[in-house]
């Protein structure tokens, strides 16, 4: 499973932030890892310079061999927040996914 990281102009993307947000997605998505190719997230502050509520985002992306995406987002009012949230909706997601395809 391959884990990519984007962020927008207003979160600077340093070291530290691409190995925790790799720590993290590994850590929720480690039973599916063998079925995941790839997962993208993409990461901004809404607000830019002016702070707000729950304005950092965090949308991670899935990629199933031979199946469409699966995309969730979250916000909260800083990026490990936003990170972990959308990790376990994610997480969530595929749960639902994947119980759904054994259904049938």
């Amino acid at each position: 499973m391959d884990v990519l990281l984007k962020t927008d102009s207003n979160v600077q993307r340093t070291e530290t932030l691409h190995d925790d947000v790799d720590a993290a997605v590994r850590h929720a998505l480690s039973r599916f890892a063998d079925r995941i190719t790839r997962v993208e997230v993409h990461l901004g502050d809404e607000n830019a310079d002016k702070h707000g509520a729950d304005d950092k985002r965090c949308l991670m992306e899935a990629r199933v061999a031979g199946h469409n995406p699966t995309a969730v987002t979250h916000h909260a009012p800083d990026l490990a927040r936003a990170v972990s949230g959308a990790a376990d909706k994610l997480k969530r997601a595929l749960d639902t996914e994947f119980g759904r395809r054994q259904q049938h």
